[in-house]
């Protein structure tokens, strides 16, 4: 099974059931606490009409894509916990890196088109309605996916046309600088040059949104009221962070040299880019706004009145 490369196998945590039960454990809050946040934003946005606007349309959108990108890596490494097992097939391994570096590459366009969103409407409030327009806003989000879906297919494509020389990957989901690891050498250039355009598109992003925080900093320092400052970097500062946190870590993971052994830094590494982003951002998106947590005390009121 060791050279069988129709068959993936994950990294072992631990022979000792204590340590599985430590990591099975961390999975599983960190799943529960990123579904659960996202599905909360995503059923307020849907369900109450004070918040069918585009900062609450592109919200639903990254919720979406949280949910997704955590629901490719985590139910599979917990059903592994506990069925005692570390393989995935092909195919399997296949799917996992189309759809997780789709949501990756959504979620990183969603971010840059929510900075785009508060620029606007902090630098050019009178125009705002009139610029982003519904219309305006389904094209945007549209073409991120679309754009996303392009980049995940061109991506596994450049991966898996490549032989494998082993089948032992020291992760415990099919990420690609590990699936290149164990390519053979020599044979995995073009998807090494492939990275290189992504992570320049995404740094390309991230230089865009720098200018455009610059900007509204700007703007927001002219504001004469106090509370209207407050608001705004309330609003803007978790934005950057979250949005640097993510894409600095999933640079650093896909750029850096990958030692032949697993290490808690590899791991702590991937768990820093591919989930805690997707958990923090419902909490710093939507669940310090008001709106958002008026919108869901008037649904769940609706909701112990009906049962």
């Amino acid at each position: 099974m060791d050279n069988d490369t129709s068959v993936f196998l994950l990294l072992d945590f631990s022979k000792f059931w204590e340590v599985q039960i430590i990591y099975l454990s961390l999975f599983l809050i960190l799943y529960l606490t990123t579904v659960t946040g996202n599905l909360l934003i995503i059923i307020a946005v849907v369900f109450d009409h004070h918040l069918h606007t585009p900062m609450y349309f592109f919200m639903m959108n990254l919720a979406i894509q949280d949910i997704g990108s955590v629901s490719v890596i985590i139910p599979k490494t917990v059903l592994n916990f506990l069925t005692n097992i570390r393989y995935i097939s092909y195919s399997g391994c296949v799917c996992q890196v189309l759809l997780f570096f789709f949501f990756l590459a959504c979620d990183i366009s969603i971010l840059t088109i929510m900075a785009y969103d508060r620029y606007i409407a902090i630098c050019n409030p009178l125009q705002y309605e009139m610029i982003m327009n519904r219309k305006a806003c389904t094209k945007m989000v549209g073409s991120a996916w679309i754009a996303s879906f392009l980049n995940a297919i061109l991506h596994t494509t450049a991966t898996f046309t490549i032989p494998f020389c082993s089948n032992i990957i020291n992760q415990f989901y099919c990420e690609i600088p590990y699936l290149l690891k164990i390519a053979c050498p020599g044979l995995y250039l073009t998807e090494i040059g492939i990275i290189m355009f992504s992570s320049t598109l995404a740094l390309g992003c991230f230089v865009f949104v720098i200018v455009t925080y610059m900007h509204i900093f700007s703007a927001v320092l002219k504001i004469p009221s106090t509370q209207g400052r407050k608001k705004s970097f309330s609003t803007c500062l978790p934005h950057l962070i979250v949005f640097s946190l993510f894409l600095f870590t999933a640079c650093f993971a896909y750029l850096r040299d990958i030692s032949d052994s697993p290490s808690h830094l590899d791991f702590i590494i991937t768990i820093m880019y591919s989930t805690i982003p997707s958990m923090l951002n419902p909490i710093i998106y939507s669940m310090r706004n008001k709106k958002i947590k008026a919108a869901l005390t008037r649904l769940f009121d609706m909701w112990f009145i009906f049962f």
